[in-house]
């Protein structure tokens, strides 16, 4: 009869740690996975809030002589026209801007980073994909891009590019 305890109290242990492992595993908040699923959320990254507000307005995206209007929060999150686009910005420090983007209407997603001017008014991007339709690794080249600012939204007023505050 030892024997048959012995193995009832190694089963009961191993399940024990297992449901252990589980309720770690999924104790925590999740990762997520797309920016695609809606509105842009706030994000804090490695840098503040209110350093991302200097990004809040409207930029123009060029790339091959295709020019997009991106229309920013002041956390740096926003939406493009273009096969329905949204755009999250992950980090803004020093000059170096990076985040990741998505359009639902040809269902992407991607990555960027940009290096801004001294006066953040305008900077040079390089984008990548991360996911196209179901392919999760895809091989497909990205590009380069410029971005330049035209209009800031201070306070929740607009103000042109020649009235930035410095």
């Amino acid at each position: 009869m030892g024997a048959y305890r012995m193995k009832r109290f190694i089963y009961s242990l191993i399940t024990i740690c297992i449901g252990s492992m589980v309720v770690q595993a999924c104790g925590h908040a999740p990762i997520p996975h797309e920016v695609s699923s809606g509105a842009p959320v706030p994000t804090e990254g490695s840098t503040q809030a209110s350093e991302k507000a200097i990004l809040a307005g409207e930029w123009e995206y060029e790339e091959g002589g295709m020019v997009v209007p991106l229309r920013l929060d002041r956390f740096g999150n926003g939406t493009y026209d273009f096969k329905d686009g949204r755009f999250l910005t992950q980090l803004l420090s020093d000059r170096r801007w990076a985040g990741a983007w998505a359009q639902r209407a040809n269902d992407r997603e991607g990555g960027f980073e940009i290096t801004l001017s001294d006066d953040y008014s305008e900077g040079e991007g390089l984008w990548w994909y991360t996911r196209i339709e179901r392919d999760a690794v895809p091989n497909k080249a990205g590009g380069r891009f410029h971005v330049m600012k035209v209009q800031s939204t201070v306070g929740n007023q607009i103000l042109s590019v020649d009235r930035f505050p410095q």
